[in-house]
């Protein structure tokens, strides 16, 4: 069985390196008959993320403009040859190396898509509202409750993968992808990780960041809203 890690990157020429010898510890936490091959997709970086990776001696693919999260995915999974694909921000540092927990499941069959729940943090970026707004729309949608329904870290089978695509490419990635999976029946699990990344701050560029999801994590709700009407 071959697992492929995908890691899209944008800017992250600081972060990448150590994230990537995170990711090089997780076959060894894991059951050694598994083939693995990690792919960084550059998505129009207009710093060194490249180069960094490529230093690694990691397969690295580069879109030719900044095309957004999810169309690095898809690009990435073009070129993947994985029947498990883990999907990794490139901003995790060493924790990344907790990413065999999102993979173990899905060896034993007992989940067929994996999400990292992260420890809550003691001071958040934000003021929960985009997160509110995100688990709603699963409960609306799905009837279940999750606790980390924007988390990027997750893994699939790939049959997943293929019966949702193509993938959504703004802020609403995360959501999107999890509320189809769960109206198709697939089996999610969220996993406790000891992973952190960056986060956004409590200033002018926070608060537009989190303006944009929470605008586009709305339109998607709206337009899953009127899908559902329109077949009911």
């Amino acid at each position: 069985m071959i697992v492929s890690i995908l890691i899209p990157a944008y800017n992250e020429e600081h972060n990448i390196r150590p994230t990537i010898q995170g990711v090089r510890r997780i076959p060894a936490q894991l059951l050694p008959t598994l083939e693995w091959e990690v792919i960084v997709i550059d998505d129009g970086s207009s710093d060194n993320t490249k180069a960094q990776a490529q230093k690694c001696g990691l397969r690295t693919l580069r879109l030719d403009r900044n095309r957004g999260k999810g169309a690095a995915l898809q690009y990435g999974l073009q070129h993947a040859r994985g029947q498990i694909i883990m999907f990794l921000d490139a901003d995790l540092k060493e924790t990344a190396s907790e990413g065999y927990k999102l993979v173990a499941p899905l060896v034993c069959d007992s989940a067929d898509v994996t999400v990292a729940k992260f420890k809550p943090l003691e001071q958040t970026g934000g003021f929960g509202l985009v997160k509110t707004l995100a688990a709603g729309g699963v409960k609306y949608f799905s009837g279940q409750n999750f606790s980390a329904p924007l988390s990027g870290q997750r893994a699939f089978k790939r049959t997943v993968l293929d019966a949702i695509a193509p993938l959504p490419d703004d802020f609403s990635l995360e959501l999107g992808m999890l509320i189809d999976i769960l109206a198709q029946g697939y089996r999610v699990l969220e996993v406790d990780v000891d992973m952190c990344h960056d986060v956004t701050g409590r200033d002018w560029a926070g608060f537009v960041h989190r303006g944009s999801q929470f605008i586009q994590i709305s339109k998607l709700l709206l337009k899953k809203l009127r899908e559902q009407r329109t077949y009911a």
